[in-house]
């Protein structure tokens, strides 16, 4: 009755159904049926998949110029909720007390359809914020760290419980909204430290973004009852592969390790292993260990620090599959052909005694015939080199049908022990790097094509194809810089963009155009419903290879384990239902990790380049705005030249090219330029960095290292 009620209304004309008329149409009579359609009616109500008029009449939303979303809020009051077609703006007076990133129903104007007002406020997303506490004339007020609370006033309600010194960081609860006067009623609930003290900065940005370094009593006490070693009767049931040639590789500073592989070549085809820890035997479910791990739903890491999913007994010792120990694990077994198409496969229960602890730069210097690391990890030589050859067909096959790879460089920033930054670089990434990555991709999609075979509750990693309006916006700006994106057809495929990154990758502007190109793209995201993902051109992809530090994959493995190790095909419902709030929960939890790790490392550029005021440096522009433009370091540090300081002519913003144009002279500043800049200013505060065009010609050009 429900499905039918929703299928009338959406056929329907706008103002055409009320109770009477649906119950009418559907030839619902009695009183049973009639409270059946008012319960149901009140559900889609909930669910928001339909709305009810002044008048009582059952309308989509769109119809009633409603729409759901989450609300971005700049530092000035002005809300802002992202269509497909446009954004609806909202003043601070038709806020009526949201806050940035709640989520919200808005009702756009009768007289302007790109400006609304919120109706309610759905969730709030922000209960606690993070500030500085200072005097002004003997009162106690506080400056938030969040640009997009600044235009908030604060009242602080338990001051008096502490003892308050100027520049104290705290984090505060929000109590009370005053929406008509824009003030929010505040409890301290956490003192972090003084801002100067060392370590402070990063941990106020993670504890704004709800990420907790510390365990509470709870979690630790779990965590240190399970045993350390791996006992005979944890070995029950599973396949026993301890005598089996296993390594990992990872980075040089990696304690956890999650993932191992073996490999065999054999007449026609290569045996590839992939072996990952198998957490969820020690994370039961509901447990405070698991409650634990999916608020956190993923491990953090910034530039001085690691804020684990799981406690270090657990993601550092009896999960980690350190070398010469017995350890737990999931196995995923491959027979790869010499095409790279995997043509069988089994998932099994297993234990595994990693025989050795090989990092990325040794496997690098082996690939590249060092002979004092070749001869050091001899007995594996020529399985690193199968390993090799093994990945450069899975790779070539993904490639075929449309894989894109963005090969985009990443920041390191390098930090002494007070967290000063002391260098910024590209982040070197080897073969190594790339061998796992591709035998991670591999495993994870095998699993994905195993859970949806069987119509197994599970949780899927999709990547949805590119929007129309952001491909069309994309075709305009590349077309400007001279290297026009093609289609054949109306639709975008993987293929498509992989082919002109390709045809470009050797020309100056790729690193801005491939970026570009990044960013127009959807956003990768959890799912309970395996519709793809576009940027690998996969049909079938989860997240598998890392349970010790995602939440999703953690719960791929309970599913195994229910499913098909155990074969127990009960509340099947009730976990459906289940990875459909964990698909919200998991993308929210990453995606606030990733805004924290960003922002680090935009304090952390900021502060760097304060000890650098005065240097030039050569950039080249990375993106135009009406108030300037960015430009892009050669160590991928970005700052902007704002448009005040071009002050050799007057610059307009033309939007239909994307470039400052002089009007006198009729120079222009496009995007691709390369030019040479003068560091004025960087604010460790706003996390920002200001150049200037260079003119000197006598000033030294700084070089990075």
């Amino acid at each position: 009755m429900k499905d039918k009620i929703y299928e009338l209304i959406c056929k329907g004309k706008v103002a055409e159904y009320d109770i009477k008329k649906i119950a009418a149409v559907l030839k619902l009579n009695s009183t049973g049926d009639f409270v059946l359609l008012n319960k149901f009616l009140n559900e889609l109500e909930d669910e928001f998949l339909i709305v009810r008029n002044s008048k009582n009449f059952y309308l989509l939303p769109k119809q009633e110029n409603i729409f759901k979303g989450i609300i971005s809020i700049n530092s000035k009051g002005i809300g802002y909720l992202d269509l497909e077609e446009y954004s609806i703006i909202i003043k601070n007076k038709d806020l009526n007390g949201a806050l940035d990133k709640d989520e919200v129903i808005v009702k756009i104007s009768k007289k302007s359809l790109n400006s609304g007002k919120v109706i309610q406020i759905v969730k709030r997303n922000t209960t606690n914020i993070v500030g500085t506490l200072f005097f002004n004339k003997k009162k106690i007020k506080v400056n938030l760290d969040n640009e997009k609370f600044k235009y908030l006033k604060v009242d602080v309600l338990n001051s008096r419980k502490f003892k308050i010194v100027d520049g104290l960081k705290a984090v505060f609860k929000i109590v009370k909204f005053n929406t008509e006067h824009n003030i929010i009623k505040v409890n301290i609930e956490q003192i972090i430290g003084h801002k100067d003290d060392p370590g402070v900065d990063i941990l106020s940005i993670l504890l704004q973004k709800d990420i907790e370094p510390v365990f509470s009593k709870e979690v630790m006490d779990e965590a240190n009852s399970i045993s350390q070693k791996v006992l005979p009767n944890m070995k029950k049931g599973r396949i026993d592969l301890c005598k089996d040639t296993i390594i990992t590789i990872d980075g040089d500073d990696s304690k956890d390790f999650d993932d191992a592989i073996s490999i065999k070549k054999e007449n026609s085809y290569y045996l590839l292993g992939v072996h990952i820890a198998d957490v969820s035997y020690y994370v039961n479910e509901n447990s405070w260990l698991d409650k634990e791990a999916r608020h956190r739903g993923t491990s953090v890491y910034v530039v001085d620090r690691v804020v684990p999913m799981l406690p270090h007994i657990l993601s550092n010792g009896i999960c980690s599959l350190n070398p010469e120990v017995e350890r737990l694990t999931i196995s995923v077994n491959m027979k790869v052909d010499f095409e790279g198409k995997v043509f069988d496969y089994d998932i099994f229960p297993s234990v595994i005694k990693s025989k050795y602890r090989m990092t990325y730069k040794n496997v690098n210097k082996m690939l590249n015939s060092d002979k004092a690391t070749c001869e050091k990890y001899s007995s594996i030589y020529s399985m690193i080199l199968d390993m090799k050859e093994c990945a450069d067909l899975i790779r070539n096959k993904r490639e075929e049908n449309g894989s894109i790879n963005f090969d985009r460089d990443e920041i390191l920033i390098k930090v002494d022990s007070s967290g000063k930054p002391t260098d910024i670089l590209k982040r070197e990434r080897g073969e190594s790097e790339r061998i796992i990555e591709d035998f991670m991709i591999c495993a994870n999609e095998i699993v994905a094509r195993h859970l949806r075979y069987q119509n197994i509750p599970t949780l899927y990693r999709v990547h949805e194809p590119i929007l129309s309006k952001k491909l069309l916006d994309f075709k305009r700006i590349s077309s400007l810089m001279g290297k026009p994106f093609k289609m054949n057809n109306k639709t975008v495929t993987p293929k498509d963009v992989q082919k002109y990154l390709n045809g470009i990758k050797d020309c100056d502007e790729y690193p801005i155009i491939s970026t570009l190109m990044l960013r127009s793209m959807q956003k990768a995201r959890y799912d309970f419903k395996p519709i793809g993902h576009f940027g690998l051109a996969l049909d079938d992809y989860l997240h598998f290879t890392s349970p010790i530090r995602r939440y999703p994959d953690l719960i791929v493995h309970r599913m195994l384990r229910k499913y098909c190790f155990n074969n127990d095909f009960t509340k099947t419902s009730q976990y459906e239902k289940l990875m459909g709030d964990l698909a919200i929960e998991t993308s929210n939890r990453e995606r606030l990790s990733i805004e924290a790790e960003r922002e680090v490392n935009d304090l952390k550029t900021a502060e760097y380049m304060s000890y650098h005021i005065g240097e030039v440096f050569d950039g080249i522009i990375s993106s135009i705005t009406k108030f300037g433009f960015f430009v892009e370091l050669d160590n991928l540090i970005e700052g902007l030249v704002h448009i005040e300081t071009l002050q050799d002519d007057y610059y307009n913003f033309d939007e239909s090219t994307l470039s400052l144009r002089g009007e006198k002279t009729g120079k222009r500043f496009i995007l691709g330029q390369k030019v040479k800049v003068r560091l004025v200013k960087a604010s460790k505060v706003l996390k920002t960095i200001d150049f200037v065009i260079y003119k000197d010609k006598k000033q030294k050009l700084s070089r990075w290292r």
